[in-house]
């Protein structure tokens, strides 16, 4: 099949029913189509996207195509090259791009949080659906910027968070809507990392920069730093490490919250938050360079027309709110989401898969028999990529977690990390993207990046 017929134009269903809307201007393929799929990031996340993207059956039969694998290391990058041993290899997507760009359906970015932004830009420019884990961008600028660019540039995008795909998210959402929780006017959720160990995403180094260390053999440096600001090779930036800087990662809130916290923002139409203030957090070595052992947030979320206004609390590293009698829990899970309502309370882990009620067994139970009826279109369970693929094939609806919804999901989470990484209290305006109470921050809300590696500009003109 050659590349004009995989890339047909059809038109395409909207997000609620498999029939009920259409939405212009979005390429389509036919339903039986092999997408030719490029994947930035090879090794550790990108094993499971790539296995879920490819969609091989009980035959052994792939119903998509890997013809790209671009990854910065050669050893993290070993079994998805064994595997996939047609697939042309690069450690920089932009030259993976220069050389493909027309082979190229469908990109899957599964990278350090620091890169999302210009991988996915640079396929958004060449018209290819974009799958991005989470969070979706670095930082607040990026967020708006990919949400204009899926507008622009007519793709179908995904952020990775598999909690929205799941039964347990639509029934929070249902419950919350049938009037089941009452008003919500506090959430509380909490994390018991970032947990620091040898192996773990957030051990330290012994000093502020770490020591120059020499570079492995494979390694492209370069690629792996992209956007950020150049600085000495050492092993406590990668594999996984990178999450503990605030330069390339955004802590635990930044990795978790489009989990923990997806729930609500969804069910309760947060938006964004008009303040966050840093009640408590451990003293950070090197100030706001690298995170925390421990953090407690509070987000204010203003009356969004009938809702009344939220407080939300966030506690990471072993903090947990105080267990309450009307909960009826004898002692609370490492990590969870209370959503606190005047008629009842709901709880989930610190996905949202399985939510409960806070009520006696009995009552849970006659509950459960009698649950409101599903009002939300079901998608396969935690399967993101599948939803993904499907919507390009027109096998499906559009994703739920587009980049339009996304971005303002992250970007609350990232106004939170903004107060935590600065331990301030911050007055936001979400219209003019900016934080009004103190100067200075706008090197925050949109980073400087080095030469080469700006992207989106032109949409902003």
């Amino acid at each position: 099949m050659n590349n004009q017929s995989r890339r047909s134009f059809v038109k395409h269903t909207g997000a609620l029913s498999l029939g009920a809307m259409i939405l212009p201007g979005f390429t389509r393929h036919r339903p039986n189509d092999k997408l030719n799929l490029a994947f930035i990031g090879v090794g550790g996340r990108a094993g499971r996207n790539i296995k879920s993207c490819v969609m091989v059956d009980e035959n052994g039969n792939a119903a998509n195509n890997v013809i790209a694998l671009c990854d910065v290391s050669d050893e993290r990058a070993a079994n998805g090259y064994q595997a996939f041993p047609k697939a042309r290899r690069f450690s920089d997507f932009r030259k993976m791009f220069d050389a493909m760009a027309n082979e190229i359906d469908a990109v899957v970015i599964s990278t350090p949080d620091h890169t999302h932004f210009a991988a996915t830009m640079a396929a958004m420019q060449l018209g290819k659906h974009v799958y991005v884990e989470k969070p979706l961008a670095h930082n607040i600028w990026q967020l708006r910027t990919l949400k204009k660019a899926a507008d622009h540039y007519k793709v179908i995008s995904q952020m990775g968070n598999q909690g929205h795909t799941t039964n347990g998210i639509r029934q929070v959402k249902e419950w919350y809507e049938a009037g089941v929780l009452g008003e919500v006017k506090e959430v509380i959720a909490w994390f018991h990392g970032p947990v620091f160990k040898a192996d773990g995403y957030f051990n330290k180094p012994d000093g502020f920069p770490p020591s120059k260390e020499s570079m492995p053999a494979g390694l492209d440096w370069d690629a792996w730093l992209g956007p950020a600001m150049n600085r000495d090779y050492s092993h406590h930036y990668l594999p996984r490490l990178w999450r503990s800087w605030y330069e390339f990662g955004n802590g635990l809130l930044g990795d978790w919250a489009c989990h923990t916290l997806d729930a609500p923002f969804w069910a309760l139409d947060l938006g964004m938050p008009t303040s966050v203030s840093s009640i408590f957090r451990a003293p950070a070595p090197k100030g706001r360079h690298f995170v925390s052992d421990h953090s407690h947030l509070q987000f204010n979320f203003a009356a969004r027309g009938d809702k009344a206004p939220v407080r939300l609390h966030w506690m990471e590293g072993g903090l947990k709110p105080a267990n309450r009698p009307e909960w009826g829990l004898d002692e609370l899970p490492n990590s969870g989401m209370i959503m606190v309502g005047s008629k009842q309370s709901l709880m989930t882990g610190g996905r949202p898969n399985k939510p409960q009620l806070l009520v006696s067994e009995e009552e849970w139970t006659a509950f459960k028999e009698n649950m409101p009826s599903p009002t939300i279109p079901r998608v396969g369970e935690e399967d993101p990529q599948g939803e993904w693929i499907n919507a390009i094939k027109g096998n499906g609806p559009m994703p739920g977690s587009t980049f339009d919804y996304a971005s303002d999901l992250t970007e609350m989470a990232l106004v939170g990390v903004l107060a935590q990484r600065l331990h301030l209290n911050i007055e936001y305006d979400a219209v003019q993207m900016k934080v009004t109470n103190h100067e200075g921050l706008d090197q925050f809300i949109k980073e400087p990046v080095r030469e080469g590696w700006s992207y989106g500009e032109d949409l902003w003109k």
